[in-house]
């Protein structure tokens, strides 16, 4: 069973703590670390695990594989985000490296191209939900639904997917909307 838990207020600090953590052990190669997905938004139901995003001049993992394994994190299966429907991105824009860690506490480590479509898309998800508490409690009881009715994380992913396009169509939209004005 997938687990979602209500919202914890302290999952923001501790999101920053585990960013701070990551970038210390990228060093010189972390042009960036942010706390994405849902426990960096307020008021968000969530599965108890944090994804950050390490943003990166070149996704080479000979360079980050030795730093981010010696503070924990094992490289993972994915190499590639999901080009969200509707756009015709050649799907090597949206590669990645894609890190995990159990202890003290799951953390999935998404690395990315500094620039690049999906690190972008990220911080848009992140962003608008933030923005935006109606659809917080909508998309969190979704993910609560979604979660007693699947078997398993990769049917979650799937199922779940394009509700973040969704998510992000609608950032995009009030993006340009702010631009004509």
């Amino acid at each position: 069973m997938i687990r979602i838990d209500p919202a914890d207020p302290d999952w923001a600090r501790r999101g920053l703590e585990l960013a701070a953590e990551v970038g210390a052990a990228a060093g010189p190669l972390a042009l960036r670390v942010e706390h994405i997905g849902s426990t960096s938004i307020p008021g968000m139901a969530a599965k108890p695990l944090f994804d950050l995003q390490l943003s990166v001049a070149a996704l080479d993992p000979a360079a980050l594989d030795g730093p981010l394994e010696a503070a924990g994190s094992a490289r993972g299966p994915y190499g590639q985000d999901h080009v969200p429907a509707g756009l015709d991105d050649p799907p090597e824009a949206w590669r990645k490296l894609f890190y995990v860690r159990t202890a003290p506490e799951p953390v999935n480590l998404h690395v990315r191209l500094a620039g690049s479509p999906n690190e972008r898309f990220a911080l848009l998800f992140r962003d608008w939900l933030r923005a935006n508490p109606a659809a917080v409690a909508a998309y969190g009881r979704f993910k609560e639904v979604l979660a007693r009715h699947v078997p398993d994380v990769g049917t979650y992913s799937d199922i779940k997917d394009p509700v973040v396009d969704l998510v992000v169509a609608a950032a995009l939209t009030g993006e340009r909307s702010r631009d004509v004005l």
